[in-house]
């Protein structure tokens, strides 16, 4: 067990083996300003940024499309609730969902895909220690939920609903905007969990929600007027993994995702009044958007701790616009895209203190109707018990992001190219860690030096 462990880059929460232990969930819940949220507490962590009027996690710089989270091995579509311009938005899963969570800010594993700067990979927890039912009554909602673990403690299955309503909240604590219709948010989740062997486990979770909310504020560019904004979401999320032994040497990760999200935006210019000015800015929209992911990781170990690991990945995107302007015309757009790849990585123990993790990634995109190679390596050397240095190289790749697209002119890949050194020392289950980064876009270089202790700011 005192063998090196190469991270690259990553904060590993749950495996006590690992180098970077630093959030399980109650330290999640337990940070301060980041309302129980996943990507909100990972945003205190060295190489993360403090942006408010977005949703989702920025990695020095760029934009939030550059990360990219994964439950279960499989990609999440639409992680973060729909909210309005200039206000961030939270994401929509709890972190007492997950058992691990690994934030990795560069050189991470050819297993995963689309991602320029970040990877977020979260694990979900196996079976609950024992059958539990909750109720919980507030100012703000109401939620109520079951888990039911069977008496031979090899399956389980439960269920929970909240209804969350912020208008005591907002006449209490006033807001800049002027809302009409508090934010109010129904959500409901079911799972079951299934041992199919000693080894082996199928697990099931699905989440549902629908929230809606509508405010008027002042107008920044039209003087003595007001934009008034609407919103109305549904949103499903379907997840299917089963991870299995085969025989002594193999296993098999399969994971399957669906994600069907739905916007319905109402977006006017007013006078004092709250009567329609007919300008330019008034629009309606509805946004659908239908997404798949499915992945298969075949491992296979080796001598020792080495082991190689290969497999494939589909993800499938549908998006749908259906959009109104001020003068009563109507359009639509229909964008469609299918990007297969397929992977291989091998962790090689070349000394109980020194190893490496080389690997590669082929991806082909219906978007650019293009392949690309990105080849991954990293090593790490353990410098004393407590202690160890790694280097990471590796190409990351992405499909252009949907708002750009149809595009009047040829579009390609996006490309990363990722150079860090890090050095990182574990006491008593406290991590201080620095890193040297190296990133070259297609325009654009990052370059710098972060450091970091547990969950304190980042300094760079």
């Amino acid at each position: 067990m005192n063998a090196v462990v190469v991270t690259a880059g990553s904060f590993e929460a749950s495996d006590k083996k690992r180098a970077g232990v630093v959030l399980n969930s109650i330290d999640i819940v337990t940070t301060a300003s980041a309302n129980a949220d996943v990507t909100q507490a990972l945003k205190t962590l060295p190489g993360a940024q403090q942006v408010g009027e977005t949703e989702g996690l920025f990695v020095r710089g760029g934009t939030a499309t550059e990360t990219k989270v994964f439950i279960d091995g499989t990609l999440v579509n639409k992680f973060f609730y729909s909210t309005s311009p200039n206000v961030s938005g939270y994401g929509r899963f709890s972190p007492f969902l997950f058992k691990g969570t690994v934030f990795s800010t560069g050189g991470y594993s050819a297993l995963y895909g689309q991602a320029l700067s970040a990877a977020v990979i979260l694990e979900s927890i196996d079976l609950p220690d024992r059958t539990t039912a909750s109720l919980g009554l507030s100012v703000l909602g109401i939620d109520a939920g079951y888990q039911k673990l069977n008496k031979k403690k090899n399956a389980s299955w439960g269920f929970d609903f909240n209804h969350t309503n912020l208008g005591l909240a907002f006449i209490v604590i006033k807001q800049k905007q002027d809302y009409f219709t508090y934010p109010a948010i129904n959500e409901g989740h079911v799972n079951f969990r299934v041992k199919t062997s000693r080894t082996g486990i199928l697990k099931y979770y699905s989440n549902y929600s629908s929230n809606n909310f509508g405010f008027r504020e002042p107008s920044i560019d039209s003087l003595g007027y007001l934009n008034l904004f609407k919103l109305k979401n549904f949103f499903v999320y379907q997840n299917l993994a089963w991870k299995e032994n085969l025989g002594s040497q193999w296993k098999l990760n399969v994971g399957l995702s669906y994600t069907n999200n739905n916007d319905d935006i109402d977006s006017r210019l007013q006078n004092s009044s709250h009567g329609d000015v007919t300008f330019f800015k008034n629009f309606l929209a509805k946004l659908t958007g239908n997404y798949v992911n499915a992945k298969a990781v075949i491992e296979r170990r080796l001598h020792g701790l080495s082991a190689i690991r290969f497999g494939s990945e589909h993800n499938y995107s549908n998006d749908k616009a259906r959009f109104t302007d001020y003068n009563g015309n109507k359009y639509s757009s229909l964008l469609k895209s299918n990007t297969t790849a397929v992977f291989a990585e091998g962790d090689v123990y070349i000394t109980s203190g020194l190893a490496a993790k080389l690997g590669a990634r082929m991806e082909h995109s219906s978007l650019v109707d293009k392949f690309n190679f990105a080849p991954r390596i990293s090593f790490a050397y353990k410098t004393a018990k407590s202690a160890q240095a790694s280097v990471a190289y590796g190409i990351f790749y992405q499909d252009p992001e949907s708002r750009y697209l149809p595009s009047p002119n040829p579009l390609t890949f996006l490309k990363a190219t990722h150079y860090i050194a890090q050095y990182l020392v574990q006491n008593n289950q406290r991590v201080f860690r620095a890193e040297a980064y190296y990133k070259k876009y297609e325009n654009l270089i990052k370059t710098g030096f972060s450091y970091g202790r547990d969950g304190s700011s980042d300094q760079q």
